[in-house]
């Protein structure tokens, strides 16, 4: 009863209890005036290395409940980043000029813990320094850099990576690859979905809570986290990520369903809410980032002209856009295969037959585009 006593004074004072920031940062949706930063409130100041692992299985569905040791919770299971309530700011500025705050922002449970941040009026081509903050002065600091105008000409690097996955990472501290691209200067990265696997064990995210965990948990890996904390990146989703593999609108996974699992995705990255974009970079690049998961038809359907993985939306906007662009080269970064061939047994992508009519379409359009090309997530 004493406990409670007080923890109620502290509420009433409305004293913050410290929260941390495990998850680091994300820095999305940059252009040359505006960007999205993203962060969560996290109980510890990293992902918990030493709790139990999950036992392995080949079962490919385990109710959420099954799948913790007895008397144990998720919190205590290796890799865990629990959250924490709180509210969260973030400061802005060009180095040696006036620093910018917002408002601050509530991080609770209904968005487990996570606030994102859109930062407007920026300038071109600059370098800004960030930090979020919470009440108590907590803070996790990085920074980023805008895109040139489209009649700038410089040089552009750039990173197009797909999958990972917890259990399957080749270091303990994360993907090395998160390394080795640190090393290589670049200006933006584009993440093109399966970013953690729903379906695969260790656990399998039969449950809201469980995906959340699982995002969470590859997101407090070291060297993801020292990664995004000083990179712009643009973020796509695909199929393990959202339910279970080749999903497509209102298909659940165990107690996950489809509507949870775009929720988690727009909680976990700071994207669009229809998360198809083009971002100009400079006088020679343009990228275009689609989605194909939230407009696609079912892949059982008839293959015809009514069949469609982008949805017509999308479809006129990408041909619209492209045609007006004067970019010297055009990149579409899709999260699955335009041109095949694919796996004989596939039935999920423009490569395959059961979207012909639609691929054929697409293809035809980008072989009539100068200086056209396509970045492709996952090729099987």
């Amino acid at each position: 009863m004493k406990c409670w006593i007080i923890l109620a004074g502290l509420l009433t004072l409305g004293v913050s209890v410290e929260a941390h920031f495990a998850n680091g940062i994300k820095i999305g949706e940059v252009d040359q005036n505006s960007a999205k930063v993203w962060t969560r409130l996290t109980q510890n100041p990293v992902s918990n290395g030493d709790g139990v692992r999950f036992e392995k299985t080949k079962k490919h569905v385990v109710p959420a409940s099954m799948q913790l040791p007895k008397g144990k919770v998720l919190a205590d299971m290796e890799g865990a980043v629990p959250g924490a309530p709180g509210e969260v700011r973030i400061v802005w500025q060009i180095k040696g000029e006036i620093p910018h705050s917002s408002d601050w922002i509530k991080a609770d449970s209904g968005s487990d813990f996570t606030a994102c941040f859109d930062l407007e009026e920026l300038e071109p081509s600059t370098t800004y320094l960030i930090k979020v903050e919470d009440r108590t002065g907590t803070s996790f600091a990085g920074s980023f850099k805008t895109a040139p105008m489209a009649e700038t000409r410089e040089p552009v690097a750039f990173a197009v990576v797909t999958g990972q996955d917890y259990p399957r990472r080749d270091d303990p501290k994360g993907h090395k690859i998160y390394s080795q691209m640190q090393r290589l200067d670049l200006d933006f990265f584009v993440h093109t979905g399966d970013i953690e696997y729903y379906d695969k064990a260790e656990p399998y995210a039969t449950s809201l809570e469980f995906a959340r965990f699982k995002m969470a948990r590859v997101y407090g890996l070291p060297n993801l986290v020292g990664f995004h904390r000083n990179m712009v990146s643009y973020f796509i989703k695909d199929d393990h990520d959202t339910t279970k593999n080749d999903a497509w609108p209102e298909q659940h996974y165990g107690e996950l369903t489809w509507q949870q699992g775009l929720e988690i995705f727009r909680e976990h990255f700071p994207v669009l809410e229809k998360n198809y974009r083009t971002i100009r970079w400079g006088k020679d690049l343009q990228i275009w980032l689609v989605e194909g998961r939230d407009f696609r038809s079912p892949n059982t359907l008839a293959d015809g002209p009514e069949k469609t993985i982008w949805g017509k939306e999308q479809k006129e906007w990408f041909f619209r856009t492209v045609g007006a662009s004067d970019a010297t080269f055009k990149i579409l970064i899709s999260p699955t295969p335009i041109v095949g061939p694919d796996r004989s047994n596939k039935n999920d992508n423009h490569a395959n037959e059961g979207f012909m009519h639609e691929g054929d379409e697409i293809r035809t359009f980008i072989a009539s585009q100068k200086n056209m090309f396509v970045a492709c997530g996952d090729r099987h």
